[in-house]
């Protein structure tokens, strides 16, 4: 479970960028407000993710080893 929460954080950061960089619209900032400390937490929490999700490419996330909690290798 924990590494598909990754992977949807991970996605959900990607997809802001994106649409910050098409548009002009940041979603973290228009849902929690900007400059607030939800907003800051959220961003952390995002960013997190796309370290967890770029070290799993490298084989280190738990679930890449089998018997990890995923149940896959």
């Amino acid at each position: 479970m924990m590494c598909n929460l990754v992977k949807v954080l991970a996605g959900l950061g990607a997809l802001n960028w994106g649409l910050l960089a098409l548009f002009q619209l940041d979603l973290v900032e228009r849902v929690l407000g900007m400059g607030t400390g939800a907003a800051k937490a959220a961003y952390i929490v995002i960013g997190v993710a796309g370290l967890l999700a770029l070290l799993s490419l490298f084989k280190l996330c738990p679930c890449q080893r089998s018997g990890g909690p995923c149940g896959t290798k």
